[in-house]
């Protein structure tokens, strides 16, 4: 199988050694050489028991020819802060070459669209990275289209806005004159993909109980999607989870702006003001200051928001 690559930075003579690695251009080290680790360890002979011969060179050849060298570049500070330069200069010049770049894939047309360039694309590249090197046949393809985001990414910070026909431009075999007209619009149907992901790694997190992780995950989907009751319906459970209740009625009462029958966020209300209307004391100006106590879960389903995520905490 041939290694050669002719598409995103590679097709300007440049070796994007980020895109073989499947990593964001401003990378930390630490997490630079997690990521070498996880793609070595699959690559290594001894991970290829079961594998043909062909597949065995194959995992060699990625290994040695693609994925060291890139490591040891990226992994000296003085190599890499000289890389990145290149970088951000190469950004520039693409920019007043934009006219005659075509871009190939879906993803990308959709990053060069997006209004949060920034989150989309670190969603993106760390979506590509869990199965990169799952198929190594498919490995060349995986890393020209990463190379194709980091060009769209470098343009975009480099203060690019793309044409509409580079954006509206569909693969020859799927091009149709009725068909261009009547998907919604792509930044739009990608933000609701990247705001699932961080809805479902957020509900992972809230199984395990944490809270601060899993909101974290939330504040990032509500900045990429304000207007998304879920988001505020699920980090509303996550502060009235960590006794936090004036963010939590925050967070249920929009919920409820955007979703009148948003079950989940009328319940979590609803416990709010029965247990601030039981506190002897308690005025209707300093309740919602007030933390909720812990009330035992009486449901066999461990309380009112156990059954979402994953039944009673131990």
């Amino acid at each position: 199988m041939s290694l050669k690559i002719d598409r995103g930075l590679f097709k300007y003579d440049f070796i994007d050694y980020h895109a073989i690695l499947c990593v964001p251009v401003d990378i930390d080290p630490k997490e630079l050489r997690k990521r070498y680790l996880k793609i070595a360890r699959r690559l290594h002979p001894d991970s290829q028991i079961s594998a043909d011969a062909q597949e065995k060179q194959l995992a060699s050849d990625l290994l040695s020819k693609l994925v060291n060298p890139a490591y040891e570049k990226l992994s000296q500070e003085r190599i890499r802060s000289e890389y990145n330069i290149v970088l951000a200069q190469m950004g520039k010049r693409l920019v007043q070459e934009s006219a005659s770049i075509e871009l190939n894939t879906e993803a990308a047309r959709q990053l060069a669209a997006a209004p949060n360039v920034e989150l989309l694309y670190k969603s993106a590249i760390a979506k590509v990275a869990q199965t990169q090197y799952d198929n190594l046949s498919k490995a060349i393809p995986i890393i020209a289209h990463v190379s194709e985001l980091n060009l769209v990414y470098l343009m975009r910070t480099a203060g690019k806005k793309f044409a509409d026909s580079q954006l509206t431009k569909s693969n020859t075999q799927n091009t149709s004159a009725n068909t261009q007209a009547t998907p919604p619009p792509v930044p739009e149907t990608h933000e609701e993909s990247v705001v699932s992901q961080y809805l479902r790694r957020a509900q992972e997190l809230m199984t395990k109980n944490q809270l601060v992780q899993a909101r974290i995950e939330l504040q990032d989907a509500i900045k990429l999607s304000p207007n998304n009751s879920r988001c505020h319906t699920l980090i509303g459970v996550v502060y009235l989870k960590q006794n936090q209740v004036t963010m939590a009625k925050v967070h249920f009462d929009r919920a409820l702006q955007l979703d009148p029958n948003d079950q989940t966020a009328s319940e979590g209300k609803r416990k709010i003001e029965h247990v601030l209307g039981n506190k002897p004391g308690v005025s209707k100006q300093t309740a919602s200051a007030t933390p909720v106590a812990k009330q035992p879960d009486k449901s066999e389903g461990g309380g009112l928001f156990g059954g979402l995520f994953g039944g009673k905490k131990k």
